[in-house]
């Protein structure tokens, strides 16, 4: 940032309150436009958590560089998966319609948005996983998003399949219909869960109980568990740095993405990528 000229006057209360005044416009002014959009936002929306919003243009490229990087991809071909699920009119129509149907309808908002979730549906393209776990689905956004890349995935000679756990017995509503023949919900808790689980996971999402103990849990009950390549994402990373420290424990490499939503005032939150070479 380009400093500027400032002149103060000499005398010392007037040049004390004009530099106060400069100081409080250029603090209050990273906070208009969040306080804008929160405004328009209350009115608007219907979201009461879980925000959903899209991501600002630079941020979605920004991302699909670090997945390129991290996949030994093409960055064409990454912002490609990123296009085709943004261009899916078929998977924003079924969670539209499934959210109408669904009992908290009047919580959710009609526009479709995925956020950071285009980051794990482009991975999945990417890496061609035959297993997906991911803790906690709430209404079960990131599983169709997860599923429907399965499905190409599928249709290109690649089968994959997903499980997402969670404790609420109506958790996952939104894994339905052509989409619920890639994926299903395992309910109860998510740390038993992974326990029981029987297979070799190849790519492991972390965004159930968001407190950081019960993250690095899962961690370790998933660990024996990982292919020799597995990727891990967390979605708590913005908040713990246990995705880290797993990394490190374990010699994996460790990314940090945070997300800059789009027209909205929320701050964002953010990927944390483990993974291996």
């Amino acid at each position: 940032m380009k400093q500027k000229n400032i002149v103060i006057a000499k005398t010392p209360i007037l040049g004390r309150s004009l530099l106060f005044l400069y100081r409080a416009k250029s603090g209050f002014g990273y906070f208009l436009r969040p306080l804008s959009n929160l405004f328009k936002w209350l009115f608007v929306s219907n979201e009461v958590t879980n925000y959903t919003y899209d991501l600002e243009d630079a941020n979605k490229l920004y991302l699909a560089s670090l997945i390129a990087d991290i996949t030994n991809e093409k960055f064409d071909v990454i912002v490609a998966y990123i296009k085709e699920i943004e261009a899916d009119s078929d998977l924003r129509m079924h969670i539209a319609d499934a959210t109408i149907r669904s009992d908290l309808a009047f919580m959710a908002d009609k526009e479709v948005r995925f956020g950071r979730r285009i980051g794990w549906y482009a991975l999945t393209r990417a890496l061609k996983p035959k297993t997906i776990i991911e803790t906690g689905v709430d209404k079960g956004l990131g599983s169709c998003l997860l599923s429907a890349a399965l499905k190409r995935n599928n249709q290109e000679g690649y089968e994959g399949r997903y499980y997402g756990t969670d404790i609420d017995p109506k958790a996952g509503y939104l894994l339905s219909g052509d989409y619920a023949n890639y994926g299903c919900i395992l309910y109860g808790d998510s740390i038993e869960s992974l326990n029981k689980f029987d297979g070799v996971v190849d790519l492991f999402i972390n965004d159930s109980d968001h407190s950081a103990n019960y993250e690095a849990e899962e961690y370790k009950a998933v660990a024996d568990k990982l292919s020799q390549h597995a990727v891990i994402l967390g979605d708590n990373s913005h908040c713990t740095n246990k995705l880290l420290e797993f990394s490190l424990e374990t010699n994996r490499h460790f990314v940090f993405f945070h997300e800059k939503p789009k027209d909205h005032w929320y701050p964002g939150a953010g990927i944390g990528i483990s993974f291996k070479r």
